[in-house]
């Protein structure tokens, strides 16, 4: 081999080792963080305790990927969904609308269906949003399961949870993640169809509340230690009503309040002094 044959080698193998080295940099960086199911959609705590255990028939934990969640067999809806969003949630899935009984309740427990609101006056209305689950398609459909829905009055669904909804996917793309809690409680709505207590011939009941917890963080990981007393906390408490204001603003609470109205504990992973410092307080930040 030639001198400057020899030189261009050795030109060759430096460039394909560097190219190697960036290469190996880049993929190590890449992943921003791991979490397990329990961390990421229960990071903020069981707020009821719920558990698996069939005899639980009221509060019966069911955990997926994309959300965990308490259900109640009596009332034919969860009593709070629990889940996590950042952009690594968010993609191009299209909407799904494959509305559906739940096949991993119990054997013998009735299934709410796609079409038990038919007629009611009220919307089935997503806890966990569609639009929070469009990294794939599969993530997509879990968002269409019946157990995922409450009986919400329309002007309610599409407007001003609709902003909520918007708004915390504004905040994903401002570089922030949140993690979100949603409930409702009570008996007795007001849908396009009048007042009514329940539907599906009694068997899932109309909430007279609706209402909500937003955690948020800019994006990073360990994300429990990351949350302070500076940590931005909106609550809102709303009443399940076709007469509601679109502007979600005015609706804001403390979590102090919520958790009064429904018995539950929901930053319970949060040291005891730091949750009485965030749940006392009410939210005045933006909300568009």
């Amino acid at each position: 081999m030639t001198l400057s044959l020899l030189r261009r080698y050795h030109s060759y193998a430096y460039l394909f080792l560097s190219l190697l080295l960036i290469g190996c940099k880049e993929t190590e960086v890449a992943p921003r963080k791991s979490l397990t199911l329990a961390d990421e959609q229960l990071l903020l705590g069981n707020p009821s305790g719920a558990t698996s255990d069939i005899s639980n028939e009221d509060d019966y934990l069911i955990m997926r990927p994309q959300y965990a969640f308490s259900y109640s067999r009596e009332r034919g809806t969860p009593n709070w969904v629990s889940w996590h969003v950042d952009p690594d949630w968010l993609g191009m899935a299209d909407r799904q609308d494959d509305f559906r009984a739940d096949p991993e309740l119990p054997q013998g427990w009735y299934r709410v269906t796609a079409s038990s609101y038919s007629g009611s006056g009220f919307d089935r209305g997503h806890n966990v949003p569609s639009a929070d689950r469009t990294k794939t398609v599969e993530d997509n459909s879990a968002t269409f399961l019946m157990t995922n829905m409450v009986p919400q009055a329309p002007s309610h669904n599409r407007e001003l949870w609709a902003n909520l909804e918007d708004y915390t996917r504004e905040l994903v793309d401002q570089g922030m993640e949140v993690y979100v809690v949603m409930g409702s409680y009570g008996e007795g709505g007001t849908g396009s169809n009048g007042s009514l207590r329940t539907i599906d011939n009694g068997r899932v009941t109309v909430p007279a509340r609706i209402w909500k917890v937003l955690v948020v963080l800019p994006l990073g990981g360990d994300d429990l230690e990351r949350i302070s007393s500076s940590t931005r906390v909106i609550a809102v408490d709303t009443p399940n009503s076709n007469t509601v204001r679109s502007d979600w603003g005015t609706y804001r609470t403390t979590v102090d309040a919520i958790e009064l109205a429904t018995g539950y504990d929901l930053l319970s992973a949060l040291p005891v002094q730091l949750q009485q410092l965030l749940e006392g307080r009410v939210d005045n930040g933006p909300v568009i």
